[in-house]
C-alpha cells in the first residue's frame, strides 16, 4: 500500500513498461559498479601512487631545510630531481596561486590532493591543469617552491575507459534485447487491437503469431469472437423467423375482422395493431448491430437530420448546442434507430425531448432529455434490460411498451465499444439519457 502513489509515474504502455524492465536493472549494475570501481579499486590505487610522491616531496623538503640558498638546494637536489622525474623551481610570493584548482569530475585528483595535504599541511596549493602534469606549491624555509611531476606518478591514466567502455556496451546490449522484445511483444498489440475493435464491433483481421502462450491466447480469442457471431447471427435469425412468421396469421386477422362489422371489430384492431406493433420491436432487436459495417460518420449531421426528421413528424423533440467536429467510425443506422428510440420514448413519457451531441478527441456523447417523471436511480440497471419495463414509474397514459426500446440502445452502444448511461436531467428534472462511444 505504501508504493500505490508510484503507479502514476509508471508508463502504462506494454512497451514502456518493458523497456522499463530492461533499463532499470541495467541501470543500477552499472551503478553498483562504478562505485564499486571508484570507491575499493580506483581510490586505492591513487591513494598507494600518491604516497610515493609524499615520500619524494619528503627529500626535497629535507634538502631544502638544510641548504643556505636556492642556488645551493638546487645544485643538491638536481640529482634527485633526474631521479624523481620532477621540476623545482622557487617562485615569488606573488606567483603562488591563492587556490588550487581541479576540474569537478575530476575524482583521482581529490584523492592526490587530500592525500599529500594529510602529510604536508604546508602545501600552498595543487593545480591539476591537465591529464598530463600537476603543480605543486610548497612552502620550505628558502620560500616558496613550485614543483612540477608528470601526473601519471600519482594517478592511473584514462582511468574512465572502464567506466565508458561498461556504459556503451551496457547501452548497445540494452539496444538489443529492446529490439528482440519488441518482436515478442507485437504480437500481443496485435492481439490487443483485434480484440478492441471486435469489443467496438468491427472484425478486423488477425493471425496468431509470436510464442507458444501467445499463439494459444490468440487461437482462444479467433474460438471466442467466431463463437460470438455465431450466437448473435442465431439470435437474429430466430427472432427474425418467429417475427415473419407471424405476420401471416395476423395478416389473415387482419383480413377476417375488416368482414365483420366496425364497432364490433375495433377492440380486436386494436389488439392486432398492438401485435404488430410488438413485432416491429422485435424485428428490430433482432437486426441489433448487424447493419452494415462502420464508416466515418459525422454525429453532427447525423442527429440533426434525425431530429430534424422527428420535426417534421410532428415530435416536439429540440436539438440543444453542441460542440466538436470531425468523424467518427459508427454505423450509422443502428446510431440512428438508437438515437430514434431515446427520442421516442422521451416524447412518449414526457411533453418535449432535448437532444446534445459532445464530440471531443477521446469520446462522442449523444445525450437526449426529457421533462417527464423519469426513472429511480435503483431501477435503471434493470430498465436497459431486455423485455423488461418499468412503466408503474412512469406515465401509462400514454401506452406500454414491449420493454426493448432501452435494451435496443444499450446493445447499439455496446457494440459500438461504449455504454448507455441514464440519470436526471439538470435542465428539464426527467431522464437524461447518455451514448457514450470512446473514438
Amino acid at each position: 500500500m505504501g508504493f500505490q502513489w508510484l503507479k502514476r509515474y509508471m508508463p502504462r504502455s506494454l512497451y514502456g513498461r518493458a523497456a522499463l524492465i530492461l533499463i532499470v536493472p541495467v541501470v543500477s549494475v552499472q551503478l553498483v559498479v562504478s562505485v564499486a570501481f571508484i570507491q575499493r579499486h580506483l581510490e586505492n590505487v591513487t591513494r598507494q601512487m600518491s604516497m610515493t610522491l609524499v615520500r619524494d616531496l619528503d627529500v626535497v623538503a629535507h634538502q631544502t631545510a638544510t641548504a643556505a640558498s636556492p642556488d645551493e638546494a638546487l645544485d643538491m637536489m638536481r640529482p634527485f630531481l633526474t631521479a624523481f622525474e620532477m621540476n623545482l623551481d622557487f617562485v615569488p610570493q606573488g606567483d603562488v596561486p591563492a587556490r588550487g584548482y581541479m576540474r569537478w569530475y575530476d575524482f583521482s585528483a581529490r584523492v592526490v590532493d587530500r592525500t599529500i595535504r594529510e602529510f604536508f599541511p604546508s602545501m600552498l596549493a595543487t593545480v591539476f591543469p591537465d591529464n598530463r602534469s600537476i603543480q605543486l606549491y610548497l612552502e620550505t624555509d628558502l620560500g616558496p617552491v613550485r614543483i612540477s611531476v608528470n601526473r601519471s606518478r600519482v594517478a592511473v591514466s584514462n582511468p574512465h575507459q572502464l567506466i565508458v567502455t561498461m556504459i556503451f556496451f551496457g547501452g548497445l546490449m540494452t539496444v538489443i534485447a529492446f529490439l528482440y522484445m519488441r518482436n515478442q511483444l507485437r504480437p500481443i498489440t496485435r492481439l490487443a487491437r483485434a480484440a478492441q475493435a471486435f469489443g467496438r464491433g468491427r472484425t478486423v483481421p488477425y493471425v496468431p503469431s509470436g510464442a507458444t502462450e501467445v499463439r494459444a491466447a490468440g487461437g482462444a480469442f479467433l474460438e471466442m469472437r467466431s463463437r460470438i457471431e455465431r450466437q448473435i447471427e442465431q439470435r437474429t435469425l430466430m427472432l427474425s423467423g418467429v417475427s415473419h412468421d407471424l405476420r401471416t396469421p395476423l395478416t389473415r386477422l387482419k383480413l377476417g375482422l375488416s368482414m365483420i362489422d366496425e364497432r364490433d371489430a375495433e377492440p380486436l384492431l386494436r389488439d392486432v395493431d398492438e401485435m404488430q406493433r410488438l413485432l416491429d420491436a422485435f424485428l428490430s432487436y433482432s437486426s441489433g448491430v448487424s447493419e452494415g459495417e462502420p464508416e466515418p460518420v459525422d454525429p453532427q449531421q447525423l442527429v440533426r437530420r434525425i431530429v430534424e426528421d422527428g420535426q417534421r413528424a410532428g415530435t416536439p423533440v429540440t436539438l440543444k448546442q453542441s460542440t466538436g467536429e470531425g468523424t467518427i467510425m459508427l454505423r450509422e443506422t443502428p446510431i440512428r434507430r438508437a438515437v430514434e428510440n431515446l427520442i421516442g420514448n422521451a416524447v412518449r413519457y414526457g411533453d418535449k425531448a432535448e437532444v446534445s451531441v459532445t464530440l471531443t478527441d477521446r469520446s462522442l456523447r449523444i445525450r437526449v432529455e426529457d421533462d417527464g417523471p423519469g426513472i429511480p436511480a435503483d431501477k435503471r440497471a434493470e430498465s436497459v434490460k431486455p423485455f423488461s419495463r418499468l412503466d408503474p414509474a412512469r406515465n401509462q397514459d400514454k401506452g406500454s411498451g414491449v420493454g426493448l426500446g432501452l435494451a435496443i440502445v444499450a446493445d447499439v452502444a455496446r457494440a459500438h465499444g461504449g455504454t448507455l448511461r441514464l440519470g436526471q436531467s439538470e435542465t428539464l428534472g426527467g431522464l437524461c439519457a447518455d451514448i457514450v462511444i470512446a473514438r
